[in-house]
């Protein structure tokens, strides 16, 4: 075969510094486009994009040539330093230090689409940390509940 073809979809969580509710809708409502503007601009592409105050979903799919590592890090480090240089009001503004970033297969795109853009409804019945405990443990992730929130 002369050409390499992959599918490498992710769908990656993660909250603001200290799980602090700092995105309010008018933030939000230039925020996750500007962070599909860093994926696009990377050759990523990002399907679903949303969340809440303190965290935020992303469906994407990454190119071969890119690691979820350096996704998340252009990501994260692009949209924290726009949001600093956009809103001189927000130059407390920051992403925490780690990330979620779980595989899927197409046959999810649409399922894990649909829970993305009903992060708002989820969230009145259930917390960002009960919600990112059951992604680990649905994939089968170790992980030390004395350190997860660090």
């Amino acid at each position: 075969m002369s050409h390499s073809f992959v599918s490498s979809l992710y769908h990656c969580v993660f909250s603001t510094k200290h799980r602090r509710p700092v995105i309010t809708p008018e933030l939000e409502e230039r925020l996750w486009p500007y962070m599909g503007g860093i994926a696009k601009q990377n050759k990523m592409t990002a399907l679903a994009i949303g969340g809440v105050e303190d965290h935020v979903h992303m469906l994407l799919s990454l190119p071969k040539t890119l690691d979820v590592a350096k996704a998340m890090q252009l990501i994260k480090g692009g949209s924290s330093k726009w949001v600093h240089e956009t809103f001189s009001d927000r130059r407390d503004f920051a992403w925490q230090e780690g990330y979620g970033a779980f595989s899927i297969g197409v046959s999810q795109v649409e399922r894990t689409t649909d829970y993305i853009r009903s992060q708002k409804a989820k969230h009145r019945r259930k917390t960002f940390q009960e919600e990112f405990i059951e992604f680990l443990e649905r994939h089968g992730i170790e992980y030390d509940p004395k350190h997860l929130w660090d």
